[in-house]
């Protein structure tokens, strides 16, 4: 049974992940990598060091929760990492979208060392992590599952072993490639009824139940009326999901369009400086290349309409 956990990747989806890990009776231990965090994560009332043996001392399991893949093969593979530093028997949980080829590299790694592993990424961004109503897509042996499915849903309201190790990141990449098509769609719908001078509140509230509603809509359409470009999930991530979507599908006649159209207008935002801004942001692109803000430019139309009458 898994009592103690050590969390490495305490930001803002695997602090509250790791709230929630608390709140359910486990013992956790974060490890912040830089220092200077150290103070603002003291609201999460748990051990912190900056030491990756130390958060894996005597735990039943570790979970990282980082940026990508080169954080964690370094986190993982490096001399004095996860894999050398856990305890026999420990079972390894990697939640970060990542990627599948990676995750069957880790899990053979741990096999030889007499570890456990899964890959278990989420979806469902902040509001999902705070309120522990996260997707979890899982691959690896059923038995490791089995043994890791109450400290998952501790964190998840949907947790599914999709298969062998692999299975869990594949999941989670076949899914960003569905929201970012899905997210780039309703930006462009966004844009659309600003451009005509629609009423923005009751564009969204009259979509609800209709063929274009969403999930999507349901979390972003506020924020984008309200010009937030704040992160539920940063834009970098997605970029990197969608990257790593297509290098897995390098060499096998398979031609995302949308995918690949929907990652050009994101690494374009990226490589001007908005990486950090919520996927949401798109909906700003449009607005912007008019020299307008979201607000501005629906502010704009409105006005256009009250002329014309």
């Amino acid at each position: 049974m898994i009592r103690k956990i050590g969390f490495i990747g305490l930001g803002i989806m695997g602090s509250a992940m790791a709230s929630n890990l608390v709140k359910k009776g486990f013992s956790v231990t974060g490890h912040v990598r830089r220092k200077e965090k150290i103070p603002s994560l003291s609201w999460l009332g748990i051990p912190l060091t900056d030491s990756i043996s130390e958060a894996c001392r005597s735990a039943d399991a570790v979970i990282t929760m980082v940026g990508g893949p080169d954080d964690v093969r370094q986190l993982w593979l490096s001399d004095g990492g996860i894999i050398d530093s856990a305890e026999k028997g420990a079972l390894l949980c990697d939640m970060t979208s990542s990627s599948p080829s990676l995750a069957r590299k880790l899990h053979e790694a741990c096999r030889q060392k007499g570890l456990r592993a899964i890959d278990a990424p989420v979806s469902g961004g902040d509001k999902g992590a705070r309120t522990g109503t996260l997707s979890i897509f899982c691959g690896g042996d059923e038995d490791d599952f089995n043994y890791a499915l109450p400290m998952l849903e501790a964190m998840g309201s949907n947790v599914v072993l999709e298969g062998g190790p692999g299975a869990g990141q594949d999941t989670k990449l076949a899914a960003q490639i569905m929201v970012a098509g899905q997210l780039a769609g309703m930006c462009e719908g966004f844009a659309y009824a600003m451009e005509r001078g629609l009423d923005l509140g009751k564009f969204a509230a009259s979509l609800k139940g209709s063929a274009a509603d969403s999930a999507g809509l349901a979390l972003y359409a506020g924020r984008i009326i309200e010009g937030d470009r704040q992160p539920g999930g940063a834009l970098s991530y997605l970029v990197k999901d969608l990257r790593n979507a297509l290098s897995e599908l390098k060499g096998s006649g398979i031609d995302l369009n949308v995918t690949s159209e929907a990652l050009a207008n994101y690494s374009a935002m990226q490589d001007r400086g908005d990486g950090g801004l919520g996927t949401q942001a798109l909906a700003f692109e449009y607005s912007r290349r008019r020299g307008l803000g979201v607000k501005e430019s629906a502010k704009n139309n409105s006005e256009k309409k009250e002329q014309a009458k």
